[in-house]
């Protein structure tokens, strides 16, 4: 239990003046919560060195590079080459006003780096942004007919789309 607080305290003096009954729930109503609270401040604290932990981890992992998943010509963002002949395909960037829109170059490689090594959303490289983004951005191109034009301008109409059933 954790200890008794100036308020904890206060109450458990202002139920002695009350009948026995309440007092007695009152003195139990104390004990059952200093209990919980101790859970829940240990789990607290677990919580936070896990997240630390993870943190560290993360950190030390990019210092030492991570495990290429991918040849790195399969993973590599788009070529300047690459992105000139695609950008005219492509929607307007939004304006600067609101919440930043994501560059489409960077969710571009993202979608692509899916594509091409047949992963899930979820495993995308943190180096094209969030998962979730691409994904949105992916079927918005599909639903607008676009995908098919890209994979054509940069000669990959052989490449399957990705995977949308495990986005969810």
């Amino acid at each position: 239990m954790i200890p008794l607080t100036v308020p904890e305290v206060r109450r458990l003096v202002l139920a002695m003046s009350e009948p026995e009954e309440r007092r007695l729930f009152q003195i139990g109503w104390s004990a059952y919560r200093r209990a919980h609270q101790a859970v829940a401040a240990r789990c607290k604290k677990a919580s936070r060195a896990a997240k630390r932990a993870l943190h560290e981890r993360e950190s030390s992992e990019e210092h030492s590079g991570p495990e290429p998943t991918m040849p790195p010509s399969e993973g590599a963002p788009l070529t300047d080459d690459e992105w000139r002949t695609v950008e005219p395909i492509l929607p307007p960037q939004r304006s600067t006003g609101g919440r930043p829109y994501h560059d489409h170059r960077t969710v571009l490689g993202g979608i692509l780096w899916v594509a091409r090594t047949g992963s899930s959303w979820r495993e995308m490289p943190r180096e094209f942004g969030k998962w979730e983004t691409a994904y949105r951005r992916y079927e918005l191109w599909v639903n607008q007919g676009l995908w098919p034009r890209i994979l054509q301008a940069l000669g990959e109409e052989e490449l399957p789309g990705p995977v949308t059933d495990d986005a969810n």
